[in-house]
């Protein structure tokens, strides 16, 4: 069914171009680009257009496209690129204003296919423009997923988070590290060092030597300031007798004090950008149609949802959940060759961050979700074809796909149908 689906995609898209479409293929760069013209069977039609990244050089090309498809009695413009970096976004942005229709083609493809343009493997830009322009022709390209609104805006909040968790993760990282030099037992003292009493510590008396000279009965005067319940004097006491005898180095402490001074201004400030990030992504959700019903899936939470759709955009815009396992990467591949069979994988053409988001989220429904947990072990103990753990696992971030896509579209709430069927829940009743 879905080789069905693929082949009739394909031939749509073929016949998507006739001797009235100018199909336009550029190679784009960080300030000049190059772009070059043929018909639909693949003569080209006049010569090529160099323009600069700007408004000046935008204007060039859609006055060429359009000089050329007078020209040649063209009624239909379609501009192909390969999308690789992001300097593309502006042009396809100001060409969907014109009402140029933009595509995009693979970069495996265009890699694979320039031997085919002159038999020889040198790359330029002129060169590619004119391999992307012949891939397009022949259907081998596929419709960008622009986010717009408040997927947009999903998109950037989600994306900004996750390199300030990345800044946040180094800098806890560098704080262990601060204490296992001058300071090694005071991580045995606390459960962890970003607990309140453990703050109000290291910004007032970091050091061994501090607290020695300050006393147990210091150091608890100093946490009730703002702590009223919850931590005592024995706290304050194992404290003190860590500091007692410690191993930390004794040399360089007035520097150390201000490095760790500046690391808590670092992790102060990159934990409040993301708690003001998540406030935001939770107002985008609320207005986001179907956000409920995806999350009332047993294991789902905010995070996974608000990566899901800042990676897949509107669920709306596909025709089943199998698209948007294809854009993960998830789809199933195969080597074979005659009698030789070769091992079946997923092929990885797709989104890394949506694929680790699925394998993520994917651990702890697996734990908390019943019927997932039901799945996971059939496939890793049926008779036939028995699946490896990790294997299983990835077989149901696909399902988990195709479920959150029913709930998401059919805004509906999760029921275990959705996942098992009406016929195996039934049989799990019996057998219960």
């Amino acid at each position: 069914m879905n080789k069905y689906r693929m082949n009739q995609k394909q031939n749509q898209r073929i016949t998507r171009i006739t001797e009235k479409t100018l199909v336009v293929g550029a190679d784009i760069a960080k300030k000049i680009h190059v772009a070059r013209a043929v018909d639909f069977r693949g003569i080209e039609l006049g010569r090529d257009c160099v323009f600069h990244n700007n408004h000046e050089g935008l204007m060039k090309l859609a006055s060429w496209m359009k000089d050329l498809s007078r020209v040649h009695a063209k009624t239909d413009i379609m501009f192909g690129i390969e999308p690789t970096g992001h300097y593309w976004f502006p042009l396809a942005a100001f060409l969907k204003e014109q009402g140029i229709r933009v595509v995009v083609v693979n970069p495996h493809h265009v890699n694979r296919s320039k031997d085919i343009e002159d038999n020889s493997q040198t790359k330029s830009d002129y060169k590619d423009a004119k391999v992307i322009a012949d891939l397009i022709r022949n259907g081998k390209y596929s419709e960008p997923n622009l986010p717009t609104k408040e997927y947009a805006e999903l998109r950037i909040l989600m994306n900004l988070r996750e390199k300030v968790m990345v800044n946040l993760t180094q800098v806890k990282a560098r704080v262990v590290g601060w204490f296992d030099r001058y300071f090694p037992e005071y991580l045995s003292v606390f459960k962890s060092w970003e607990g309140k009493a453990s703050l109000m510590t290291m910004r007032q008396f970091p050091t061994p030597e501090e607290i020695i000279a300050i006393g147990a009965r210091g150091v608890l005067a100093h946490w009730k300031t703002a702590i009223k319940q919850g931590i005592g004097i024995k706290r304050a006491e194992s404290l003190h007798a860590a500091a007692m005898t410690s191993i930390g180095l004794t040399e360089g402490l007035a520097a150390a004090r201000i490095e760790l001074a500046m690391l808590l201004e670092q992790y102060e400030l990159y934990s409040k950008q993301e708690e003001a990030i998540m406030a935001e992504v939770m107002q985008i959700l609320e207005n986001i149609p179907g956000t409920k019903e995806m999350l009332s899936v047993p294991g789902i939470g905010i995070l996974t949802i608000a990566g899901f759709l800042a990676e897949v955009g509107d669920l709306n815009q596909y025709d089943h959940g199998q698209q948007i396992i294809r854009l993960a990467g998830l789809n199933l591949t195969e080597n074979s060759s005659g009698k030789r069979k070769g091992k079946t994988g997923i092929s990885k053409r797709g989104r890394p961050r949506l694929r680790s988001l699925l394998f993520r989220a994917i651990l702890p429904v697996v734990a908390k979700n019943a019927e997932f947990k039901v799945l996971h072990e059939h496939f890793t103990t049926r008779r036939e074809n028995p699946l490896k753990k990790k294997q299983s696992l990835i077989a149901l971030c696909g399902k988990l796909i195709r479920v959150l896509y029913t709930l998401g579209t059919r805004q509906k709430e999760y029921n275990a149908n959705d996942v098992l069927g009406p016929m195996r829940v039934a049989q799990l009743q019996r057998a219960a």
